[in-house]
């Protein structure tokens, strides 16, 4: 939208501005072109530089009301280039019209409409900003809101901490306004969240002869805001969680946490229960021992099953305004009880224990796995996963209330970041002791997951593959030839050459748990002999780590224990060649799995054996055993001997 007016300006436009700052306010929405075009003029006036600086000043603070509207006049504005021009104005000497003109990009840059990219396009601007921080509280606040609001990523990050954000932002924690104090607090939570470069900094600034740590931890005690407590608690546990503060400081185990407690607890608003629930979460997730201490802090086992009694009773209804706030967080309040009980039953069995046994606890999940809003979702599934790596959960909990039915609801047309979770779960509930396994395995789960191998997703192709693995461990004749047939020849061994280790060593587990017990191991070799070896064979001779040499030695050596599948590896010279060559290699694991190969092969009652020794003999196998029978490693040693006594049989 083009703001050129060439028309001289009336005087009693001028006045208007001064006087009616609604007049204007109403005129840029009006449906009226002409009447729009009006309200333009206060952006066309702030940049004339024939406009006194009273005059800009004025623009700016009804551009910023303007701002507090809906977001169709952030839209608005934001197509008016509103932005490079309030930036232009913070290059006035005026401190009153830049303050005017800060406030301003702070409301437009606080609008979920405004890009924060539109902060960085001109790298001056940033630099320019840490200047104006030392003019005056107003700036300080301001600017430290707008950094706050505009740190998404690492990438900003980086930015604002090579411009000295840092030091530029840490005296104002001493500030006598408790709002610049506020947003200090706040710019140093984004600035740390998953940062180890500003968090080991952080450790180490000092403000007033004290370190940052124990100016936080003074900000989180009890006489302090419930805000400010918040968020000296997000610095904290970013810092901890960067890898900047041990987990087992005091300023974290005596303080961070119970503080986040604390937000859980009833009598704190519902948002600061949110916050302090997922904040807490963030804390604990990947330490055991934190895990723990959260686990008997606050009874907060039992306190976060609250969270899912809002909206409240039918009492409470009589008041409108309550329910309308109770209904905005009742789905924030269930996904932050799901994280918290994620993280706090990611390792424990005892912890697992007492989250399922919390009241209603099975069925609100699976009540969240059907919610609507997907970040419930997602939080339910990811509470699933962690209480699935219970076995006793496994066998009790998650068989009473079924809940592999609405997981696999879960996992139809999931977007990805709910499919890795849920595929995860899956995989659990497919391990052998499941009684899951069964149910699932006739709701149609192994197209799902062949499906699942095909992703573009890493983490989707390494769960599929994992789970079928989980599925072919013990299975009957049929199952497994309904994973080959899912799978097709020429998608195993798309899986057999993928790049990634990981989907490498879980296909080769399938295969190995596929080529188990006799009658499936001929059976299989039977129709997919010819490709399996060329893969084994490729495998071998690339550039592979041990474990996945060793898994594919093993592979051989299940195919060796076939009765009519022993002959396609001793009709195979160049196999054989590769079984010698790992026997005498530098690495014990190595040579453990090729003597297995040898083991099967050999073995005295079994129809063929002479033959199949004779031909060993003959390519020099016996005389590694001898050798073998010689070493240092027990388990080579008395494998080799072993292995010659059949010969002496």
């Amino acid at each position: 939208m083009a703001c050129v007016l060439e028309t001289p300006l009336r005087m009693s436009v001028l006045s208007e501005v001064t006087a009616s700052s609604r007049h204007y306010v109403d005129r840029l929405f009006d449906p009226d072109p002409q009447n729009v075009l009006q309200g333009v003029m206060l952006l066309y006036l702030l940049q004339q530089e024939t406009s006194s600086t009273e005059l800009k000043t004025e623009c700016a603070v009804v551009l910023g009301s303007l701002a507090m509207g809906t977001e169709n006049n952030v839209k608005s504005l934001l197509d008016c280039h509103i932005i490079p021009a309030l930036l232009q104005g913070l290059l006035s000497p005026d401190l009153k019209f830049i303050e005017a003109c800060l406030r301003c990009l702070r409301t437009i840059f606080t609008s979920p409409v405004t890009p924060e990219e539109l902060l960085y396009t001109d790298a001056t601007v940033i630099p320019h900003l840490m200047a104006l921080l030392s003019r005056s509280r107003y700036t300080q606040e301001y600017i430290c809101q707008i950094f706050s609001h505009c740190c998404k990523g690492p990438d900003h990050q980086t930015v604002l901490f090579n411009h000295g954000a840092v030091q530029n932002i840490a005296h104002l924690l001493t500030s006598t306004s408790y709002k610049v104090r506020m947003q200090a607090l706040k710019c140093f939570a984004v600035l740390a969240f998953e940062n180890p470069q500003v968090s080991l900094t952080l450790v180490n600034v000092l403000v007033e002869g004290e370190l940052l740590p124990q100016i936080f931890v003074k900000m989180l005690q009890r006489d302090k805001p419930i805000e400010m407590q918040l968020t000296s608690a997000k610095c904290l546990t970013y810092m901890c969680r960067a890898g900047a503060i041990r987990t087992d400081d005091t300023c974290i185990v005596l303080k961070t946490l119970p503080c986040l407690a604390r937000m859980c607890s009833k009598e704190r608003l519902l948002e600061e229960r949110v916050d302090g629930a997922e904040t807490l979460a963030y804390l604990i997730e990947a330490d055991i021992e934190l895990q723990r201490i959260a686990s008997i802090t606050d009874h907060l086992i039992a306190m976060l099953a609250d969270y899912f009694k809002y909206p409240s009773s039918v009492s409470a209804i009589t008041d409108i305004k309550r329910l309308d706030h109770d209904l905005k967080h009742a789905h924030e309040l269930r996904q932050a009880a799901f994280k918290l009980y994620a993280a706090l039953g990611a390792n424990d069995e005892d912890i697992r224990k007492k989250i399922i046994e919390t009241e209603n606890m099975m069925d609100r999940i699976v009540n969240g796995l059907s919610e609507s809003s997907i970040k419930v979702r997602l939080a339910a599934v990811r509470c699933l996963h962690s209480l699935s790596r219970s076995v006793q959960q496994l066998r009790t909990s998650f068989q009473d209330h079924a809940v592999w039915k609405p997981l696999m609801k879960v996992l139809q047309n999931a977007p990805d970041e709910i499919l890795v979770v849920a595929s995860s779960t899956l995989c659990n509930l497919l391990l052998e002791f499941s009684p899951s396994k069964e149910p699932i395995l006739e709701s149609g789960a192994i197209e799902l997951l062949c499906s699942l191998t095909q992703s573009d997703n890493l983490a989707l192709r390494v769960n599929g593959v994992w789970a079928l693995m989980n599925m072919a461990f013990q299975a009957e004749q049929k199952i497994k030839a309904d994973i080959l047939r899912g799978l097709s020849t020429e998608q195993l061994f798309q899986l057999l050459s993928d790049s990634d280790v990981n989907v490498l060593m879980k296909t080769l587990g399938l295969l190995r748990n596929l080529l188990s017990t006799r009658p499936h191991i001929d059976q299989i070799i039977s129709t997919h002999g010819k490709q399996i070896m060329q893969a084994v064979t490729l495998i071998l001779e690339g550039e592979h780590n041990v474990e996945v040499k060793e898994q594919t030695l093993c592979i051989l050596a299940n195919i060796a224990d076939g009765t009519t599948a022993k002959e396609l590896i001793m009709t195979n010279d160049d196999i054989l060649q590769k079984i010698k060559y790992y026997m005498s290699h530098s690495n014990a694991k190595l040579q453990l799995a090729a003597m297995f190969c040898v083991s099967n092969l050999i073995w005295n009652e079994e129809e063929g054996s002479q033959d199949r020794q004779d031909k060993l003999r003959d390519i020099g196998i016996v005389d590694i055993l001898h050798k073998l029978s010689q070493s240092s490693d027990p388990n080579l040693c008395d494998k080799a001997k072993t292995a010659l006594q059949q010969y002496l049989a």
